[in-house]
């Protein structure tokens, strides 16, 4: 069995269990019986490290609802180099 994920307009996202390649593109809501769409979403989320798991959140919400830039970004000052370069070996 492997787990599919649909999601609904009224309800959010669910799971479904079904053999192997018997998935559709559409399923219904197990709540609200709307027609939901099927999600491909990677394995394991709850296994990921919490740094890329929000990663992922915000790119899926910048799908739906993405941030509007009012300027440019400010410049960051280059970091000095590291003082031990100057004694490293040359070719």
């Amino acid at each position: 069995m492997a787990t599919y994920e649909y999601r609904c307009p009224e309800c959010g996202r669910f799971e479904v269990h079904l053999p192997i390649g018997t998935a559709t593109a559409v399923h219904d809501c197990p709540q609200c019986h709307y027609a939901a769409h099927r999600v491909f979403s990677p394995p394991y989320l709850s296994q990921v490290p919490s740094a890329v798991s929000a990663a992922l959140a915000r790119e899926e919400q910048s799908q739906e609802a993405p941030d509007v830039v009012t300027g440019v970004p400010a410049q960051h000052r280059p970091q000095p180099p590291h003082p031990a370069l100057p004694r490293l070996p040359r070719p």
